[in-house]
């Protein structure tokens, strides 16, 4: 069965959106305002500030407001988790491959 992960889903369904995911990968850079954010992106001010919101609930980015500007940076230990998740599917993978390439090795001699 497998283990419920609630911290994972929050994370997996914010990066589920194409237009989040340019968000993250613009912020990877560097921090950027939201107008900088917004502006590739071809959808509303209201539309880019939903997809913040969902970012931010989940912890991949943080926003901090000085005057009217409000800036966004990304939050890479939100992606811990997500990083270790992919990591452990990946050994396992690596390890039942790795016993098929023997079981095949065997065949052959």
């Amino acid at each position: 069965m497998l283990k419920q992960r609630p911290e994972l889903d929050v994370v997996f369904h914010a990066l589920a959106d194409p237009s989040r995911r340019s968000i993250v990968e613009r912020l990877s850079v560097g921090s950027a305002t939201v107008t900088d954010l917004a502006e590739p992106l071809p959808m509303s001010m209201p539309a880019v500030l939903q997809h913040l919101q969902v970012l931010q609930d989940s912890g991949l980015v943080r926003s901090r407001k000085v005057g009217r500007v409000r800036t966004c940076s990304i939050e890479v230990q939100a992606l811990q988790p997500v990083e270790r998740w992919i990591a452990e599917r990946q050994s396992s993978w690596e390890q039942r491959l790795d016993r098929l390439g023997a079981y095949l090795a065997e065949g052959d001699g």
